[in-house]
Formats: structure tokens, sequence, C-alpha cells
């Protein structure tokens, strides 16, 4: 998956592009198998997703830490300490995914609100497209936020997590979609002809006054 996170970034050649596309097919498709599964789910639903949360972010994490030493300058220090965070935090939640469905619950309940409003508030640094969207996310934090909040306080605080069990399953389909939309722009990427060689050999040019030396 190092490759095909760069392929968001920049113009991918061909070849990269029919590598990276059935990576981010298969990362969507499972998005969206994780989210439906942990929705119907009842008794499983948090632990699942937390583990598949966590065991994503390890293998990026060990993808990254990989690829440092490779990388020079600002970009291999980012790289390490991305890839540590992310390894980290994986750990961490493929831990407490297989300890306590109650425990997975918990951490859902106080991250997807978190989530939900850093994830906003980066995205109104931006400016555009990226801005508007925080606003929206802005929205939709603070309602989730305050509906889970009500539900703790004037039901019991098993029903709030699994409301937000259920908020983080859709926000993983959601996010499946520019996934599954990535993989059909490689695929599309990948269909194109290799460029024509340049360089070497005879392209015709002097073929007809006699060759090449003439």
């Amino acid at each position: 998956m190092a490759n095909a996170g760069t392929v968001l970034t920049a113009q991918p050649t061909p070849e990269v592009a029919r590598r990276a596309w059935p990576q981010w097919l298969a990362l969507g498709v499972a998005m969206i198998v994780v989210a439906a599964a942990a929705v119907v789910e009842s008794d499983g639903g948090a632990r699942l997703l937390l583990g598949a949360l966590g065991l994503f972010l390890a293998v990026r994490g060990a993808v990254l830490l990989r690829t440092a030493p490779r990388l020079t300058g600002e970009v291999a220090g980012r790289a390490r300490t991305l890839g540590s965070v992310a390894a980290g935090v994986g750990a961490a939640a493929l831990v407490v995914a297989l300890v306590s469905e109650g425990a997975a619950a918990l951490v859902l309940l106080v991250g997807v609100p978190v989530l939900l409003l850093g994830g906003a508030l980066a995205l109104l640094t931006r400016s555009g497209t990226a801005r508007r969207a925080g606003q929206a996310l802005l929205v939709v934090a603070v309602l989730v936020t305050g509906v889970l909040v009500v539900t703790g306080v004037l039901r019991d605080w098993d029903r709030a997590a699994d409301a937000a069990t259920v908020v983080a399953a859709l926000a993983v389909a959601v996010l499946a979609m520019p996934v599954l939309v990535s993989a059909v722009n490689l695929r599309a990427v990948a269909a194109q002809p290799a460029p024509a060689p340049t360089g070497g050999g005879c392209g015709g040019c002097a073929c007809g006054a006699g060759g090449c030396g003439a």
C-alpha cells in the first residue's frame, strides 16, 4: 500500500497503477464489508470495527517504518514519526478489541466524537471545497456528540456506545467510497498503453538519407 498511497497525490504511471488499483479496490470492499458486519453483529460490532482499524494502522505504520530508510531529509523523519504513531495506536486498538467488547465500545464512544471534531477542524484550516466539507462535518460532529451524550444521560451509556458503533460503521462505509473511486481511476490509468520508447535505436529520421551515420 505504500506505492498505492503515493499515486493519489501524483499522476501515476500505468505500471504503478496496475500494481496499485487492486490494493485500493480490496481495501474499499473490505471497509464496506466490515462496516456492514459491525452493524449486523450487535454483540461484537465494536470489537470488529476497532480491531479492523487497529490492524490497518499497524500494517500502515509498519510499511512507513520500512520505507523510511529509503527516503531522505524531512520526508524520512515524517515517515518514521507517522509510522511509529500509527503502529503504536494500531497495536493498542488491536489489544483492546481482543480483550473486551465493552472496552472497545467505550473507545468508540469517546473516539467517534473526537475524530469527527478533529477531522472537521483540520478541514476548516483549508480553503475552497475542503473548507465547506469541514463546515458540514463540524455540524455533523456536533449533532452526533449531542445525540450520544443525551442518549447516555437520559437512557444508559451502553445504548450510547451502540449508537457510536453504528456511527463509526457508517463513517467507514462513507470513507470507502473515495477509496473505490480511486481504484476505478487507477484502473483507467492502468489500461492506458505504455508510452512509445524514445531515445536509442533508429527512429526513421535518417534512414532515407543513407542511415543514421549520414
